[in-house]
């Protein structure tokens, strides 16, 4: 009697795909290597293999990678973690691995037996462990000992020498979150660090907008690095909450928080390999001296402020959305606010609210998203209390989110979108009566990736569209401002609207729009657009690049990079980009492979 073997498990077959990979790379076969994955196939590479944030889309990119890397890479120990899972025809395995210089983690995809997306993150650095688990210091030194200093003492030496007698080796200007939560990181792994913040306390620049922001994303996807929020914590912040937490944060993770301080000049110093910065710090200069400077300014550049004529004979009260304070003051007056994405929406909003009579102008189609439907439809497999449940941390759920690589990312996203649109057809129906101008992003694959691309043209909406489908805010779309007049506008259309107070919700430029001003137009231009990934839509021209362009990685300039993003990227993405910066400071050699080259200057 023939004997029918039994299925191979997932388990097994993405044991085996591993143990093929591994011996080939041990024998340097790139080739070898190659033919493990499928005619269709992507890598996804944070850091481990290439130095770099790179993705490679076809067998022919992940040969050359391979060919160039390998040799110094020396991958080695794939193991499976935990059990594979299989759906679909696809065979999903976790995996940790090792290079020469660090420790590993992964995410496999198999279609039969070879590889159709493959991503490797880098998790530490051999010999640069962060000292946590068994690794924790002791804090209390038992025994005697003349002289000794308390842990307050040492942090008060610490604070009054760093920046002064003593240099950090990187400086971080910018104090919100992402400035913060790499701070921690950088913290934990032993570099010494100063963050410089404007504002007099960490977390003013949540305080300092308008009195009805909340966060629009879920709790469970805005977790600070190590700090997780309490498991009572609202799923949607309010503000001054975020703010309080974020300077609570400071104190608990010990960083080197220089509030009320202005950057005004830096230059890289070729002699001497380092950044020389000059900074006022409570009102007193100070040049600090680091070898690595980041940039973490959020994700965009300076507020985009239109030059609208007769701006100069305006007799009531004009700001940007960033500056808006909030609407308790403008009860029965007349208000007009341009723009129609997010920050638009929730000070049309805050105005009514308040008593208001608000008028919104639309000038180009905005996604809509109702936040209900987002977090059921788009984020509650990964970023939900039931996903928690299911054993998908903050931390598993982030490396899920980067295993899919950006060239396909949209074909997932496109039928969360179709089915958004007939949960929420009535909303959407009632809004187009109104006028409002509705779109699900050029190939439909709704707001992530709108996110992505351009980083605006969309709305979460947790209550303002309502108010524009019922009329309560009224709508003039497709308009702009051709002139503005001491008591009113005039739009495009020839009609005019009285108006004391008008809003700009016109977005941000580019984030190398800070580096013009701090170091110089030609750096700017050197490091190119931020943001963005290519893709040839709206906002977001080509050539493709495949990831975001400029962010947590090398840039075209030394020792100068980019970190921002909304609070799970920052919380993400500050890992590699803390990895590779204590790299540099231990002198490990960091080889960039396939350095990001400079696109679109400002």
């Amino acid at each position: 009697m023939t004997q029918i073997s039994p299925p191979i498990s997932p388990t097994q077959r993405a044991a085996d795909w591993l143990a093929r990979f591994e011996a080939a790379a041990a024998a340097r076969d790139a080739d070898a290597a190659t033919a493990l994955f499928d005619d269709e196939c992507y890598w996804r590479d944070l850091v481990s293999f290439t130095w770099n944030i790179r993705t490679f889309e076809s067998r022919d990119d992940i040969r050359a990678m391979l060919a160039a890397r390998l040799n110094d890479v020396q991958p080695s120990a794939f193991k499976v973690e935990g059990d594979a899972t299989e759906a679909g025809g696809v065979t999903e395995a976790w995996f940790t691995f090792e290079t020469a210089v660090s420790r590993g983690r992964g995410l496999l995809r198999l279609k039969g037996d070879r590889a159709w997306t493959f991503l490797t993150t880098m998790v530490e650095l051999k010999g640069h462990e962060e000292k946590k688990g068994p690794r924790r210091i002791k804090g209390a030194e038992h025994g005697v000992q003349r002289g000794r200093q308390t842990w307050l003492e040492k942090r008060q030496h610490e604070q009054a020498t760093l920046g002064y007698s003593e240099q950090p080796n990187t400086l971080i200007i910018g104090g919100g979150q992402g400035g913060i939560g790499l701070a921690a990181r950088l913290r934990r792994l032993g570099v010494p660090t100063i963050v410089i913040e404007k504002n007099p306390r960490a977390g003013d620049s949540w305080r300092n907008r308008y009195k009805s922001l909340c966060l629009h994303d879920p709790v469970w996807y805005d977790h600070m690095p190590y700090l997780p929020f309490p498991d009572d914590w609202p799923v949607f912040c309010p503000k001054d909450k975020v703010g309080d937490w974020l300077e609570s944060y400071t104190k608990i993770m010990e960083l080197n928080y220089w509030a009320s301080t202005v950057a005004e000049k830096a230059r890289w110093d070729e002699d001497k390999q380092e950044w020389e910065v000059r900074v006022v710090r409570e009102g007193q200069p100070v040049t600090l001296r680091p070898k690595q400077l980041v940039f973490a300014l959020g994700v965009s550049g300076y507020p985009n402020v239109p030059k609208i004529t007769g701006a100069e004979t305006f007799e009531g009260t004009q700001h940007h959305s960033s500056k808006h304070p909030g609407g308790a003051a403008w009860a029965g007056k007349k208000c007009v606010v341009l723009g129609s994405n997010n920050s638009a929406h929730d000070i049309c909003a805050d105005l009514w609210e308040n008593g208001a009579d608000v008028t919104m102008l639309q000038r180009s189609s905005t996604h809509i998203a109702p936040s209900d439907s987002l977090m059921e439809l788009a984020l509650g497999g990964l970023y939900s209390e039931a996903a928690v449940a299911g054993g998908i941390s903050a931390d598993k759920a982030d490396l899920i989110f980067a295993s899919v690589p950006y060239k396909i990312m949209h074909t997932f996203h496109i039928p969360v979108y179709e089915e958004m649109k007939k949960r929420d057809a009535d909303l959407y129906a009632r809004l187009e009566k109104a006028g409002f101008m509705l779109d699900f992003g050029e190939d439909g694959s709704g707001l992530f990736m709108k996110y992505l691309r351009r980083g605006s043209g969309y709305y979460i909406d947790v209550g303002a569209s309502e108010l524009i489908a019922n009329g309560s805010v009224k709508l003039r779309s497709p308009v702009n401002i051709e002139r503005i007049n001491p008591k009113s506008v005039t739009l495009t259309d020839g009609s005019e609207l009285p108006c004391d107070l008008l809003v700009y919700a016109t977005g941000y430029g580019s984030m190398n729009g800070w580096l013009a001003d701090l170091i110089s137009p030609e750096v700017a231009d050197q490091v190119g657009k931020c943001w963005g990934l290519g893709s040839a839509t709206t906002k977001d021209p080509g050539p493709w690049e495949g990831e975001l362009r400029n962010m947590w990685k090398p840039t075209p300039v030394q020792n100068l990079w980019i970190h921002g993003g909304n609070l799970h990227q920052s919380r993400h993405y500050s890992q590699f980009l803390s990895l590779q910066l204590k790299a540099r400071m231990e002198g490990i050699a960091t080889p960039v492979y396939r350095p990001q080259p400079a696109h679109h200057r400002r």
